[in-house]
C-alpha cells in the first residue's frame, strides 16, 4: 500500500487520538487528548517525535511514537532509539504501513546518532511480536513489572 509519512501536526489530533485510542484502550480519550496537547505544547518528555501514515484519501492509517532513552533493555549502547508506540490501523495491515513507519523510526534514531532501536510489547501480544520479528528485531528478554502503593 503506498503511503506517505510526515510528523504528526495539530491538525491531526483527532486521528492520532482515534488511532491511540485502538492501541491503548485503557486510557481515556481525555488523557490521550490531555497527552497529545502537552506533546504539540512541548511539554512531553516523550514521544519525542510522532509519525503518521497518510493514505489513500488522507485517511491516517497508522503512527510512530518515538524517543529516545540513554538504556534499553537487551541494548549494548546509550541513547537507544525507542519505538514507544506503533500502531496501523486493522483495514490496512499486512500492506507494509507498518514496515514504512518501523523504516521512517529507524532513520529518525540513525540521524540521531543511534546504532540500536529497541521496543517492547506486552508478553501476550502474539500479534506484536510477529511483527516485530518480521521486521528484524531480536527478541532479548522477558520481564514482569511490579508496584505496591504506599
Amino acid at each position: 500500500m503506498n503511503v506517505t509519512l510526515r510528523p504528526a501536526t495539530h491538525s491531526d489530533t483527532a486521528a492520532w487520538l482515534e488511532l491511540r485510542s485502538a492501541l491503548w484502550p485503557d486510557c481515556s480519550a481525555s488523557e490521550h487528548r490531555a497527552e497529545i496537547e502537552r506533546f504539540f505544547a512541548g511539554e512531553m518528555p516523550e514521544p519525542q517525535a510522532v509519525y503518521l501514515a497518510i493514505g489513500p484519501g488522507e485517511e491516517v492509517v497508522g503512527f510512530v511514537e518515538l524517543s529516545l532513552r540513554p538504556y534499553a533493555e537487551g541494548c549494548h549502547t546509550h541513547n537507544v532509539a525507542y519505538l514507544e508506540g506503533w500502531y496501523v490501523a486493522p483495514h490496512v495491515r499486512g500492506k507494509g504501513v507498518g514496515a514504512n513507519l518501523i523504516a521512517k523510526a529507524e532513520a529518525w534514531g540513525r540521524g540521531l546518532g543511534c546504532s540500536e532501536f529497541a521496543s517492547d510489547a506486552a508478553f501476550d501480544n502474539e500479534t506484536s511480536c510477529l511483527a516485530h520479528r518480521a521486521l528484524g528485531f531480536d527478541e532479548v528478554g522477558l520481564i514482569r513489572c511490579f508496584r505496591k502503593p504506599l
